[in-house]
């Protein structure tokens, strides 16, 4: 690896390095990143921004309280664990329809949605009966959430974080 001098003119230069297992680095690499940052898992605030960014335009009927209560379930998520939960949750309305038994006339167009038996106006039909041109999506509900955050475990254990802390105390910063 030659990375000294990068080249004659280095100006304009920034050489940017990113593991999540940065004591498995060897020496030489090590010595050739000045600066070596630890940034921590997202706290409460960035996890609860991230369900808002990751939800985005989407027809969600998620409130803001909501949003604090799964910022609050994914203690020890990473931004990519809260992405993959997100999908996952996405998932959630197209199963409603796969597995219903049961839909009913919505909105002014009519369209149908996923119901329960009881429910007023239900009849029994399979999401196969229905034109997709037909088919409205349940809107993305706090319940869908919750069943992903049942689904989807954090990928960074304690050991992980006691191994990046060693790391930071022994080589690194520590960043925000």
């Amino acid at each position: 690896m030659q990375m000294d001098g990068v080249g004659n003119d280095s100006t304009g230069v920034l050489v940017l390095g990113a593991t999540n297992i940065p004591w498995q680095l060897d020496a030489a690499v090590r010595r050739r990143f000045e600066r070596r940052t630890y940034i921590a898992l997202p706290d409460l605030e960035a996890r609860k921004r991230m369900f808002e960014l990751n939800t985005g335009n989407l027809p969600c009927q998620c409130s803001q309280q909501d949003l604090r209560v799964l910022a609050e379930m994914t203690e020890g998520y990473s931004g990519h664990d809260i992405a993959v939960l997100v999908r996952d949750a996405l998932m959630q309305p197209i199963r409603k329809i796969q597995q219903a038994t049961h839909f009913k006339r919505v909105g002014p167009e009519g369209k149908l949605t996923p119901c329960s038996p009881g429910d007023e106006g239900a009849v029994e039909m399979s999401w196969l009966d229905i034109g997709t041109d037909q088919l409205q999506e349940p809107d993305l509900v706090i319940k869908d959430f919750i069943k992903a955050v049942k689904n989807n475990r954090p990928t960074v254990n304690a050991a992980d974080i006691q191994n990046h802390v060693k790391f930071t105390e022994d080589f690194g910063l520590e960043g925000n």
